[in-house]
């Protein structure tokens, strides 16, 4: 059997796509970030039932780096500056450690706020409930 040499260049390469999975995942893991923000041709997959993880999420992939790019919709009354550190290293670590690929800069743009719903009227004790 004749012993097929590499090219210099050649080995594993991962598509975009799944760099994107990967951050979109590991940046939704944290409490605060209620959700990706990816536009209105996102929004709408996301409505016919496909769930998008890398929506809000751009990549640069070179040979062994790679730069994040997140859009996200954060909690009201967060701190916003210790929900990205919290997100870099989440999604540092995911990357890293799925790819082996180093991540040399992840930014994080809020691009929206939401106000958590407020409990359901039942689930209070009767006293503080409204009538």
């Amino acid at each position: 059997m004749a012993e097929k040499k590499m090219k210099k260049g050649s080995g594993l390469k991962y598509a975009p796509e799944v760099i994107e999975t990967i951050a979109g995942i590991a940046a939704s893991e944290i409490e605060g970030i209620v959700g990706m923000s990816g536009g209105m041709v996102e929004d709408f997959a996301e409505r016919l039932g496909r769930k998008n993880f890398a929506k809000g999420v751009s990549v640069e992939v070179g040979e062994k780096e790679v730069a994040v790019d997140l859009k996200v919709i954060v909690e009201y009354g967060r701190n916003v500056p210790e929900l990205y550190k919290k997100v870099v290293m989440n999604v540092e670590q995911a990357i890293q450690n799925m790819t082996g690929l180093s991540v040399v800069e992840v930014n994080m743009y809020v691009e929206g706020v939401m106000i958590p719903e407020p409990a359901p009227r039942e689930n209070l004790p009767k006293e503080r409930q409204i009538r």
